[in-house]
């Protein structure tokens, strides 16, 4: 069965924010009702599965002794990494559908090859030794927002010190969107703040696109601020939820977006809001402490 034949999954209402389903929602309520309450299914993006492959490559390469982390070394794990990803999930194997010849495929493993090899040119593998990769981590505010994500590096140094490290396979954001780019991080500087009670030394953004590393130093007045925007944030969206008025906004990102076909703003329709009694409050936790840091596992 192909992705776009895909049944979607059963309806739910929102329990926890991540990074990403934040920003989804500040960028269209309607593309955040689509994926979190209809979950509607999404074609595969040849781009953000070359990230994700990228990605797999930094993590397993510090598996290796330091002195083997080299860069002709992490090159040659990308096809490997290609196959693991095709078996986990088999359907990014429609990405290459129409690519009898393979040529579109050995482009595409050369793109994710170069942008691996551009980050031995802004770290140093070999004096690296993260505590954590590719880090589940979740915590519930005292409001009940449960916030949740996946880090892809925490180092920590020897002084204790920590540092939350994120790879960006794309370039680096012009001077006056750098916010943007930094609300992730903060997110996480948050959750990472109320389970450990320390605030991360350092945040730093690899843009393995454009060859750049973005970093900020961030203080208590910077959590609480971005806390405030996610209590925010997770009001409107309980509101959205209760009401069912879930509003497209139109940007330029419309022409990218899956589901033109259900959107209003294409002539479409969305499907029956399929939430008839809802409490979009997050369930009681029966965890001790605040929350998790976990490694993170596959997704089914």
């Amino acid at each position: 069965m192909s992705t776009s034949e895909q049944v979607p999954a059963e309806p739910r209402a929102p329990m926890s924010l991540s990074p990403s389903r934040a920003s989804d929602f500040m960028q269209c309520p309607l593309l955040y009702r689509f994926r979190v309450i209809d979950r509607l299914p999404e074609k595969p993006s040849a781009a953000a599965t070359r990230g994700t492959l990228v990605h797999a490559v930094l993590e397993r390469l510090f598996d290796d002794p330091a002195a083997e982390r080299t860069a002709p070394r992490a090159r040659s794990m990308v096809p490997g990494q290609w196959e693991r990803l095709l078996e986990a999930k088999p359907e990014l194997a429609e990405l290459f559908a129409e690519d009898p010849g393979g040529e579109r495929l050995a482009g595409w493993l050369g793109e994710a090859e170069q942008l691996v090899e551009r980050w031995f040119t802004l770290e140093d593998p070999t004096r690296l030794e993260p505590a954590e990769r590719e880090l589940f981590v979740e915590t519930e505010l005292e409001s009940g927002l449960r916030l949740r994500g996946v880090i892809d590096r925490v180092d920590v140094a020897p002084s204790g010190e920590v540092r939350i490290v994120d790879y960006k396979t794309g370039k680096a954001p012009r001077p006056e969107y750098r916010d943007g780019a930094l609300f992730q991080m903060t997110f996480y500087a948050l959750v990472v703040w109320r389970l450990k009670r320390v605030i991360p030394r350092r945040l730093q953004l690899v843009y393995l696109g454009s060859g750049e590393v973005l970093t900020y130093d961030p203080v208590e007045a910077d959590l609480l601020r971005v806390e405030r925007k996610l209590l925010a944030l997770w009001d409107a969206i309980r509101l959205a939820t209760e009401s069912g008025d879930w509003r497209p906004r139109p940007t330029k990102l419309c022409g990218w977006c899956d589901h033109q076909a259900v959107c209003p703003e294409f002539g479409g329709t969305p499907p029956v809001y399929p939430l008839k009694i809802v409490s979009a409050r997050p369930p009681e936790s029966g965890e001790s402490g605040q929350g998790r840091m976990d490694p993170a596992q596959p997704s089914s």
